[in-house]
């Protein structure tokens, strides 16, 4: 892997698009931002709170999960998020575009504030599914949900209640598959996909909330952020203390992990240019660039 840009504040939220920049979140700055080809960095917008996971949606806008902002701590030299901030500003999901206009389509769900959304996936009938991790407030903390809305404002729904810290999603190449990381206790799930907003039980044993089978269970002490899957349909998860992106194939093994250079234990987030990967690891802001061992994957809509 080499550096592609240095100095970004949490990133997080990558996505290449066709002119070889990267449009991602810098979380602890609030703020869209572009990292061109040279490195270079310049900001899109100013969203304030927590950005986090992004994604492009069919209008060729960009789609936030604003998590409405961390605490923040430095471990031996890493910037880490901590506990939910006096100046919280309430999670959300919010439409922006190149141009910087910003509108926030979401706050709540089913008349429940949105706590924490942090990652998001598209899906081929324009609409997007989205994990609300919540917030951690010291003595108490928020049980998660899978959401599922519409781009254009109209319609938001929750999908599963309860799963703790759900944070990556993703769905499988042919979209018949929803995957979503479990953070704190190291496991992959998976549902079928029976139609836009609706999920249904996969057969077999390994059942795990609201449905969900396992489809890869991470021993020790590794957790897990934002995935992303290849066109070889490998599940490629950001893998914190580990430090690397864990590629599970689709029958649930693990085929490899690949590490950053450093052993930096704050990998969060990988998305792909064609057979490029790029690679925030967000506590040291740095953002990476490598050759992929398997095709990358378009996304549904890109820019």
């Amino acid at each position: 892997m080499e550096i592609l840009a240095s100095g970004l504040q949490v990133p997080e939220g990558p996505i290449a698009l066709e002119d070889g920049s990267i449009v991602l979140v810098e979380m602890k700055r609030g703020t869209l931002s572009r990292v061109w080809p040279d490195g270079a960095v310049s900001v899109v917008a100013e969203l304030g709170g927590g950005p986090n996971g992004a994604a492009v949606g069919p209008d060729g806008a960009i789609y936030v999960c604003n998590n409405g902002g961390f605490e923040w701590g430095d471990v031996a030299g890493l910037t880490t998020p901590a506990l939910q901030p006096e100046d919280y500003s309430g999670g959300r999901i919010e439409r922006v575009t190149l141009d910087g206009d910003v509108t926030t389509l979401y706050t709540e769900v089913d008349g429940r504030k949105l706590n924490g959304p942090n990652d998001i996936v598209f899906d081929t009938a324009g609409g997007f599914w989205f994990t609300d991790l919540g917030k951690n407030r010291g003595r108490e903390m928020d049980v998660g949900r899978i959401c599922y809305a519409k781009a254009d404002g109209s319609q938001i729904v929750e999908v599963v209640h309860p799963i703790m810290t759900p944070n990556g999603i993703g769905l499988s190449p042919d979209g018949s598959r929803l995957y979503v990381a479990e953070t704190h206790a190291g496991r992959l799930w998976e549902w079928e996909v029976c139609g836009p907003g609706e999920l249904g039980s996969l057969d077999g044993p390994s059942r795990g909330p609201v449905g969900a089978s396992l489809l890869h269970g991470f021993g020790g002490y590794q957790m897990l952020d934002s995935l992303a899957v290849d066109g070889a349909g490998n599940v490629c998860v950001a893998t914190l203390i580990t430090g690397a992106i864990s590629v599970i194939r689709p029958d649930g093994t693990l085929d490899r992990q690949i590490a950053v250079p450093g052993a930096d234990p704050y990998v969060t987030n990988v998305c792909f240019g064609g057979d490029t990967a790029y690679v925030t690891s967000s506590g040291r802001g740095l953002l990476y660039r490598s050759d992929w061992p398997y095709p990358g994957l378009a996304l549904v809509y890109g820019l």
